[in-house]
């Protein structure tokens, strides 16, 4: 896993600051505090290329707000995605990058209860 600082995202995704911390309060990727300074790094992983530029994977959005709603905070959140889960068969950002995003979010679903 590749951890980016959020200006390093910002040079990443060729824009300034304060539009990935946009994207970041409106749930477009997750960001959790790591390191010594206790700064902000969002995955590599949530992103991905669309129409020649690098953008958060965009059915993250939903995702992101399903598991908030489940209760798990955005460290939480992380770690879940990251997890391989036996009824998706591979990890959920794994699945949302494959373009099973109803799967991921059925699988969600079973969480809240």
């Amino acid at each position: 896993m590749t951890w980016l600082s959020l200006p390093e995202l910002a040079e990443r995704l060729e824009t300034d600051l304060r539009t990935v911390r946009s994207q970041l309060r409106d749930a477009r990727f997750l960001a959790v505090r790591r390191g010594d300074n206790n700064a902000l790094y969002a995955d590599a992983g949530q992103f991905v290329m669309k129409d020649g530029k690098r953008v958060p994977l965009p059915s993250l959005r939903g995702t992101i707000i399903s598991l908030r709603d489940a209760g798990y905070s955005d460290d939480e959140a992380q770690e879940w995605l990251r997890r391989f889960d036996a009824e998706l068969r591979d990890t959920p950002l794994s699945a949302l990058l494959a373009g099973h995003t109803h799967a991921v979010r059925r699988v969600i679903a079973g969480l809240a209860f």
